[in-house]
C-alpha cells in the first residue's frame, strides 16, 4: 500500500487545528531517549511513567515482563498510550537480556536508574549517544543482570530522610531534565521525516472514527 498516499488521504479528515497539534508534537518527539521498565508490577506507577514520556516527547517505551505483566491503568495514562510506541518483552522466563540486546543493536547505551549506585546525575549524564533509561521494580529495584550489564548509572541527588523517589517521580524528574538538555543541545535528537510520517499515520488511525472504512475506500480508489 502507498502509505504516503494513505497518510495524505486521511489527513483530509483531520481538522486543521488537530493537524497543527500533531505537527507541533512531532517536532519535539525523540528516540534519542527511551525508557525501559523492568518488571514493574504496580500499574499506576508504570502508567504514570508513560504519561511523563508523552509529555516530555519520549516516543518509545520498552516493557520487560519477567515475573509480572503490565496492565495499563486508563485512569492514569489519560489516553497517552495511543501516542506512544510500546515494545513488550515477554516470550521467555527472563526477558531482560533480550531487551538489552535489542536496544544495543539500535545503538543505545543502557543507563540504570538507581539511588544505590554511584554514577551520573541528570545534569551530568552524557547525551552524545542514544540513552535507554532502565527502571526496576518498586520493592527490589533492578535485577542483578540489569545492574551488571548496565553501561552506567544515574541517580537523583536527595537531601531528605526518605530513601528514594518512587519510580514515576524519578522518571518524570529525569525525563524533564534530560529532554530539556536535549532541546538546548546541538545534537540531532529529532525524528527523521520518515519516522514522523509513520507516527502521523498511526495517530490518524488512532484518532479518526471508523478509519477502517476510509482505508478501504482508499484501497478501492488507488489500489
Amino acid at each position: 500500500m502507498n502509505e504516503k498516499g494513505l497518510l495524505n488521504f486521511l489527513l483530509e479528515y483531520i481538522t486543521p487545528e488537530r493537524k497543527a497539534k500533531f505537527e507541533a508534537v512531532l517536532s519535539k518527539r525523540t528516540r534519542h531517549l527511551t525508557i525501559v521498565l523492568e518488571d514493574i508490577f504496580q500499574p499506576q506507577n508504570a502508567s504514570a511513567v508513560l504519561r511523563s514520556c508523552d509529555l516530555t516527547g519520549v516516543q518509545d517505551v520498552h516493557i520487560i515482563e519477567n515475573n509480572y505483566n503490565y496492565d495499563i491503568n486508563p485512569d492514569v495514562v489519560v489516553g497517552s498510550t495511543k501516542w506512544l510506541s510500546l515494545y513488550k518483552y515477554n516470550e521467555q522466563k527472563f526477558n531482560t537480556r533480550q531487551a538489552f540486546e535489542a536496544l544495543r543493536s539500535k545503538g543505545y547505551r543502557i543507563i540504570a536508574a538507581s539511588p544505590h549506585q554511584e554514577g551520573y546525575t541528570p545534569e551530568t549524564l552524557p547525551l552524545d549517544k542514544p540513552i535507554a533509561l532502565v527502571f526496576g521494580t518498586e520493592k527490589t529495584g533492578l535485577s542483578e543482570y540489569a545492574l551488571q550489564q548496565a553501561d552506567g548509572f544515574v541517580r537523583i541527588p536527595m537531601v531528605g530522610f526518605t530513601e528514594s523517589f518512587n519510580i514515576s517521580v524519578s522518571a518524570a524528574l529525569l525525563l524533564y531534565t534530560l529532554s530539556k538538555r536535549l532541546h538546548n543541545s546541538k545534537l540531532h535528537w529529532q525524528l527523521s521525516a520518515t519516522e514522523k510520517d509513520e507516527l502521523l499515520l498511526q495517530w490518524c488511525r488512532n484518532t479518526i472514527k471508523r478509519v477502517e472504512v476510509l482505508e478501504e475506500t482508499f484501497r478501492k480508489r488507488f489500489g
